[in-house]
C-alpha cells in the first residue's frame, strides 16, 4: 500500500509541475498522502478509491473518493507521543480549506489551495484551444494576449474581456438559431473545460 501512495505522490507532482504550481508540490503532496491513508485506515486497504486533482480559477483542489459514506474524517488532538490521529489536522494546517461531501454510495474528502491564476491559466489552457481564442479574438478588436499589470494593460484587458463576451454572445444567438439549447450548450463548454483542467490518478 505504501507504494501505492508513493506512485500517487509521483503522479501528483508531474502534474502540479506540469501546471506549474511547483511551490505546492510538498504541501500537496502531503495532504494527498494523508486524505489517501485516511481511506486506507477507516475504510480498508482494498476499498476502490480515487485520487483527482483539478484547476478551478484561483484554487488547486485536491479530492479523494472513496465508497464509504459512513466513515467520516474528523479532526482530533492527538498527543505528542501518539503514533497516530495527526492526519487531517495536517491537512487542515496545510491547505486553505478542507471538507467532505457525501452522496448515496460514496463519500469525497477535498482539500483546497490558493493559487496565481496567471500562472495556471497559461498552463491549463491547451495551445491549440488558446491559439483559435486569440484569432477569434483578432476579429473582435481584442488581442487575446495577457497584458502586463499597468493603466494601459487594465484597458486592455478591458478590451479583451468585451472582445471575448462579444464573441461568446454571438456564438449564443447562433446556438439559438439552431434551435439549440443555450444552457445545454454553456454545461457542455464547462464540462470540456473542466475535463481539460483536471486529472484523475489512477
Amino acid at each position: 500500500m505504501a507504494d501505492q501512495v508513493g506512485a500517487l505522490r509521483r503522479a501528483l507532482r508531474v502534474h502540479l509541475e506540469y501546471w506549474g504550481l511547483t511551490d505546492l508540490t510538498d504541501t500537496a503532496e502531503t495532504c494527498a498522502s494523508e486524505l489517501v491513508a485516511n481511506v486506507i485506515k477507516h475504510v480498508g486497504p482494498g476499498a476502490p478509491s480515487m485520487l483527482v486533482a483539478s484547476l478551478g480559477g484561483p484554487r488547486l483542489r485536491i479530492e479523494v473518493q472513496d465508497p464509504d459514506a459512513r466513515a467520516l474524517p474528523t479532526l482530533t488532538c492527538a498527543s505528542l507521543d501518539a503514533e497516530s490521529g495527526r492526519g487531517m489536522a495536517l491537512v487542515d494546517a496545510l491547505s486553505d480549506r478542507w471538507g467532505v461531501e457525501l452522496a448515496g454510495d460514496h463519500k469525497v474528502t477535498w482539500c483546497e489551495f490558493r493559487v496565481d491564476c496567471t500562472v495556471t491559466a497559461r498552463r491549463c489552457t491547451p495551445m491549440p484551444r488558446l491559439a483559435r481564442a486569440v484569432d477569434v479574438l483578432s476579429l473582435y478588436g481584442g488581442s487575446g494576449k495577457t497584458p502586463e499589470p499597468v493603466d494601459q494593460g487594465r484597458l486592455a484587458t478591458a478590451r479583451g474581456q468585451d472582445a471575448a463576451i462579444n464573441a461568446i454572445t454571438d456564438l449564443l444567438y447562433w446556438f439559438c438559431a439552431q434551435g439549440w439549447d443555450v444552457d445545454d450548450v454553456l454545461d457542455q463548454a464547462q464540462s470540456h473545460f473542466d475535463a481539460e483542467c483536471e486529472v484523475r490518478l489512477p
